[in-house]
């Protein structure tokens, strides 16, 4: 009798671990499981949708990426989804240009850096646009964030609306709709809810809006230094040509003089940690940047003009702005700039120190951070593309920007990408950029447009011819 009441507890000691060991396995393998990354053996394609090491730490659980546009359109600022927020979808991709996926027990999305460094460009709304890879992008990144937090506190984010609307798009087998219903969904809900707080500093300055960016978020949630306050208000830099601004400090305020710390810092700025970065997938877009051709004006120039205005740029821009000019790749003080001073300001000599140690456990830290007090000056390499002007994208075209500040225009919708072949930049007014664009105010803290008069005295022929040279840029 003992002996088939032991063999009873061997059995069942047996079942029992086989149970546990296959709820362990499913837990594994459905929470934790890591499968590489795609790898795209094209440069273009690596660029566009390659994981940099976002995916775990802030990625979203790929199904509810997919379905939040579409059950809280109105949350979002426009019509269209994810490019109501300035993403870029190309016809008959999975995601849209700079989300990445990655299976880390379940599939995640997460981003790289030509989310914000690509761009397009069309003459009209009824044309397809052309996608500029490197160039200054359109995505609004803090307004990401805020809609993502807007949805979780929305009571119709529940496991029922979600699933309702992923299993209108996707038939999802009863373990994965567990997984979802139990763990995923409440689980999202609560991280969104905790970034909430997390970027609570969001809420006491101006969004900085669509292509542009801010450090305090380096300063605040990457560092954990104290808020000072500031606003530090950017726009996104164009990436094409690095071996050519080989030497140039980078950031709009000179903060760094080498590509490679400014690419891994960009990298921890889409939400990678230092246990997550990818430095071996950032590192291999390093040689193509380098070679990255800025995009050749495609609109038509006309080069008789063009001839004439080139001994204008020689006497009024080129010590600045021509790749031999003697203080390009500088930082000229904001007090002889006359620019918004607000972004330089907002970054003390203390946060680059700090930069500095942030990661000096790893192999890869970073060294050459500084402060400045003022903004680069830049070679106007692809120039056409960059607009709207000024480090803080304050000026909507080159024509506005060859105006005295008092002229300038002083609320604008940035964000449409709609070419202005004559000002050279992007509309900023009408219909189209009033529907897809995003409002602009230069009298809101760090958007001033005034400061950097240089040429503004020139005749209006001279403007157009120098405007005409800028396109060969």
């Amino acid at each position: 009798m003992s002996t088939r009441k032991s063999r009873r507890r061997r059995i069942m000691l047996v079942v029992t671990l086989v149970l546990v060991a296959g709820v362990g396995y499913w837990g594994w393998y459905n929470l934790f499981r890591v499968v590489p990354p795609p790898y795209y053996e094209n440069i273009e394609e690596h660029y566009k949708y390659g994981s940099i090491g976002t995916e775990e730490p802030t990625g979203m659980p790929y199904w509810i990426f997919m379905v939040l546009p579409k059950v809280f359109p109105d949350l979002l600022p426009a019509p269209g989804g994810w490019m109501a927020l300035g993403a870029m979808w190309e016809e008959g991709v999975e995601l849209p240009v700079g989300f990445t996926k990655q299976t880390i027990g379940f599939e995640r999305v997460g981003q790289n850096c030509s989310v914000c460094h690509t761009a397009t460009s069309r003459l009209s709304e009824h044309e397809a646009p052309t996608l500029y890879l490197g160039a200054p992008g359109r995505f609004d990144s803090a307004g990401y964030l805020r809609f993502l937090i807007a949805c979780a506190e929305d009571p119709r984010f529940t496991a029922g609306n979600l699933l309702g609307a992923i299993t209108q798009i996707y038939d999802m087998p009863l373990t994965e709709r567990l997984l979802y219903r139990f763990l995923i969904i409440p689980g999202t809900r609560d991280a969104l809810m905790d970034l909430k707080e997390t970027y609570s500093f969001m809420d006491r300055r101006p969004p900085w809006g669509v292509g542009r960016t801010d450090m305090n978020p380096f300063q605040l949630v990457v560092m954990g230094l104290e808020d000072n306050g500031s606003v530090g208000s950017t726009d996104i830099m164009p990436l094409w040509n690095q071996r050519a601004h080989d030497g140039f400090l980078r950031h709009s305020d000179g903060l760094n003089p080498t590509v490679v710390e400014a690419a891994r810092a960009a990298a921890l700025a889409a939400g990678a940690t230092p246990e997550s970065i990818d430095i071996e997938a950032i590192d291999r877009l390093l040689p193509w940047l380098d070679e990255l051709p800025p995009p050749p004006y495609p609109y038509g120039i006309d080069a008789e003009l063009a001839a004439q205005g080139q001994p204008i740029f020689d006497a009024e821009c080129a010590s600045c702005h021509a790749f031999d000019g003697a203080r390009t790749g500088t930082v000229i003080s904001a007090d002889e700039l006359g620019t918004d001073r607000n972004r330089t300001d907002h970054w003390p000599a203390s946060a680059g120190e700090s930069f500095n140690e942030y990661a000096e456990d790893y192999d890869w830290d970073f060294d050459a951070f500084t402060h400045s007090d003022g903004y680069g000056a830049r070679p106007l390499d692809g120039i056409w593309l960059r607009s709207p002007y000024l480090h803080n994208g304050s000026v909507p075209t080159l024509a506005d920007l060859l105006s005295p500040p008092a002229q300038r225009p002083t609320t604008f919708y940035r964000g449409s990408d709609i070419f202005d072949p004559v000002g050279v930049g992007f509309v900023t007014t009408g219909d189209h950029a009033e529907r897809y664009g995003q409002f602009y105010d230069t009298g809101v803290v760090g958007n001033g447009n005034g400061g950097h008069t240089y040429g503004t005295a020139l005749s209006d022929d001279d403007k157009r011819a120098l405007i005409e040279f800028l396109k060969t840029q």
